[in-house]
């Protein structure tokens, strides 16, 4: 466990999601929560940390994304990566989860109207698959937290037509500011963000890395 708040919940507070079960290649069925927002014009997928290290769907991190969307009014799609929780299929290293990125942006996409912008976002291994897929999914937007540019280095995305979003904390272990250097200029036009105070996970940051995410929302929505 990594000390997130229950299914749907974080501060009392209930983000009005549906459950919902996408279809992976070969197949593999995802279990995942959707949130749609009636006349949303745009919507996240949130993309969780390590399966093997305990991340889940119900990362705090996770969870405080999709807030932050329904803050906005943006539909969210939080999904299990395959093996994980009640998702089938068995964890891949990050090649089949590829795989599941996709088919949550498509089944997203669905469930909006046609046009509409869909935007992607990663919790540390979720953000490096984020960004493996980021340059052949026609994006509105991309938000990596905490990508561990320690264990492996970021490749720039391209094609993402919207705001680019990079947010770590200060005591990051995997992600020290330090190594963002590359990154800035490699991503220009991306936001990035330092908190003060914060380690790879945000224990007692969440509320500062929810004010960074929600400004990023912001401008998907806009």
């Amino acid at each position: 466990m990594d000390g997130s708040p229950p299914d749907g919940y974080s501060h009392g507070r209930m983000i009005a999601e549906q459950a919902a079960t996408l279809d992976a290649p070969g197949g593999i069925a995802l279990d995942a929560r959707v949130a749609v927002p009636p006349g949303a014009l745009a919507g996240v997928v949130v993309c969780h940390p390590h399966p093997l290290y305990g991340g889940d769907m119900d990362s705090g991190v996770v969870v405080r994304v999709a807030e932050a969307c329904a803050r906005h009014g943006v539909a969210s799609l939080r999904f299990n990566f395959r093996g994980v929780g009640a998702s089938t299929g068995s964890h891949d290293d990050g090649r089949g989860e590829q795989e599941d990125v996709l088919a949550a942006l498509a089944d997203l996409r669905r469930r909006l109207p046609p046009g509409a912008r869909v935007a992607l976002a990663g919790y540390s291994f979720g953000a490096a698959v984020a960004t493996a897929v980021a340059s052949g999914a026609a994006l509105s937007g991309l938000a990596l937290i905490a990508p561990p540019l320690r264990l492996a280095a970021l490749r720039p995305p391209a094609g993402v037509s919207g705001p680019v979003l990079i947010v770590v904390g200060a005591e990051d272990q995997y992600c020290p500011p330090d190594a963002l250097e590359p990154t800035r200029e490699a991503l220009p036009q991306a936001t990035i963000t330092v908190i003060e105070g914060a380690d790879h996970f945000f224990f007692g940051s969440l509320d500062a890395l929810a004010e960074a995410v929600g400004d990023w929302v912001a401008a998907v929505a806009a």
